[in-house]
């Protein structure tokens, strides 16, 4: 493959999404170069709407990094979650729980439209719309992409001293790690959620989480105006299946309880049905090449944790490569599948928790969903379950 221009920068970072825009916040804070890659259109990667529930360390980066003053005006800061089950309701105050500690409703697209703004303004290069990307020399001193700006454009190659690959479960980084050498870890759910957004005033001021016989529900926030709510379904599922009328119904079944509370509707203006499964891969690194975010692991989104380990994820990442440059030191970067796995698996293993105690498996037999079932009465009524409950949702300190 011939090249008609070569360009050099020092981190060379493919994907815009969370992992990546940080990341290059994270280096340029440090006086480090580096060049975004991203597939996607700009309209696309800010308009992609998902949801989003920071951790109380992640607030506090963006906001000692400067990035936090719109989501301080426009996010909902949560101290606790309602879980519910058998018709009741249990509040968790984690802020109590945890020396004040809270969760901010934020989401993520919000976050991305924040930083790509930001990283813009400061100078950053952003390439949108790329592809054709591959690697080269990972294994030595000098790693090169390769990339076209359009289908139809000439290739190019950026060299650099790094590679992070943040492009998400399907992109193609994880893919250089060599098959021989790395493991990757699956569970997929039998289950999936159906999600919608609807024009309506908030039912509650804080997430419940239903535990129900027909299936899990969720009831979550987006604006004053606009709320976002789950029901468990199966993935493969058609969501031409489920009308308006039907998926309230179902919403009321599984959320309301035996207080008289009432969900309140509203019209309906985007819905769509989403798989769920639990991922990791090991290592996350080759050469000079470190993936981080979905590109590295994925999980269900019962535990909020997604955006909040791909940060912390390039935190740990920029640490390494600020020490390599600064001192010369390649021990962060030697220790980052290890260190960051750390944290990931903690991650999953609360994730998993929180999926497998809060739906409906037609897998598993009755004596599980029991079991199930006295997880969620224990955790309602023993003071330290409830506390490792809201120190994980609040998030783990970093270390």
């Amino acid at each position: 493959m011939q090249t008609t221009r070569s360009t050099r920068t020092q981190v060379a970072i493919v994907g815009a999404g969370p992992a990546g825009l940080f990341l290059s916040h994270l280096l340029h804070r440090q006086g480090i170069e580096s060049v975004i890659l991203e597939h996607r259109s700009r309209e696309e990667i800010e308009g992609t709407i998902r949801a989003g529930v920071l951790e109380q360390w992640v607030v506090d980066l963006m906001n000692d990094m400067g990035l936090g003053d719109r989501m301080m005006r426009e996010g909902h800061f949560h101290s606790g979650i309602t879980l519910r089950f058998d018709r009741q309701s249990h509040h968790i105050d984690m802020a109590e729980l945890t020396g004040g500690k809270r969760v901010t409703v934020y989401a993520q697209h919000e976050v991305i439209r924040d930083l790509v703004a930001a990283r813009l303004e400061d100078g950053g290069s952003i390439l949108f719309g790329v592809s054709d990307v591959q690697f080269h020399d990972l294994d030595g001193k000098t790693p090169r992409v390769r990339f076209r700006r359009s289908p139809d454009g000439p290739v190019e190659e950026l060299r650099c001293d790094f590679v992070a690959g943040c492009d998400g479960f399907h992109g193609p980084s994880r893919q250089a790690i060599p098959a021989a050498t790395r493991t990757e870890y699956q569970i997929v759910y039998p289950f999936g959620w159906l999600g919608i957004l609807t024009e309506a005033p908030p039912s509650h001021p804080e997430l419940i989480y239903a535990n129900h016989e027909r299936g899990f529900a969720l009831l979550s926030t987006r604006s004053p105006e606009v709320q976002r709510l789950y029901i468990q379904v199966d993935p493969k599922d058609d969501i031409a299946n489920w009308s308006d009328d039907r998926i309230w119904s179902e919403l009321h079944r599984r959320l309301e309880d035996e207080s008289g509370w009432t969900l309140k509707e509203g019209p309906i203006f985007q819905k769509g049905i989403i798989a769920m499964r639990s991922f990791v891969c090991d290592p996350m690194q080759h050469g000079r090449l470190f993936i981080a975010g979905d590109a590295a692991h994925i999980v269900p989104p019962t535990g909020a944790k997604g955006l909040n380990l791909a940060v912390a994820d390039v935190l740990v990442l920029s640490r390494a490569m600020t020490a390599y440059y600064k001192t010369g030191s390649t021990e962060g970067l030697e220790r980052y599948s290890a260190t960051c796995l750390r944290r990931i698996w903690k991650a999953e293993r609360f994730s998993w928790y929180m999926t497998t105690m809060l739906h409906r498996n037609e897998h598993e037999s009755p004596f599980e969903q029991r079991v199930h079932l006295a997880e969620l009465d224990y955790v309602v009524h023993s003071r330290a379950a409830m506390t490792a409950l809201a120190e994980n949702y609040v998030g783990l300190p970093m270390e």
